[in-house]
């Protein structure tokens, strides 16, 4: 499926946030992946097909793992944080997503 056959609405909702951590860039560093924070209900394509809509490389293949929210408490009171998904994003050879920051002042 391409990104012609998803609302582009819907592909700008599928991405939440990139994941930064020492996994994440260990990943990106010896397999050429990225780590993406998804919606709960994104698809394998759904999320391929935004990947390659918004940041203009193209994706080889895409794992998921959902991701159990952790047990928190304050006091004598528990909660509980939400269930997330996380998607693994396998870019094909030689493609690079770059989150640079810009620095101000």
């Amino acid at each position: 499926m391409s990104a012609q056959s998803f609302s582009q609405e819907r592909l700008m909702k599928v991405l939440i946030a990139p994941q930064i951590s020492e996994k994440a860039t260990y990943v990106a560093d010896k397999y050429e992946q990225v780590v993406f924070k998804v919606s709960t209900d994104a698809t394998k394509p759904e999320i391929k097909a935004a990947v390659e809509f918004m940041f203009k490389v193209k994706v080889d293949s895409v794992q998921l793992a959902n991701v159990k929210g952790k047990v928190k408490r304050s006091g004598r009171f528990t909660g509980r944080r939400n269930n997330w998904k996380k998607a693994y994003v396998c870019l094909a050879s030689g493609q690079e997503i770059n989150f640079a920051v810009s620095e101000q002042g």
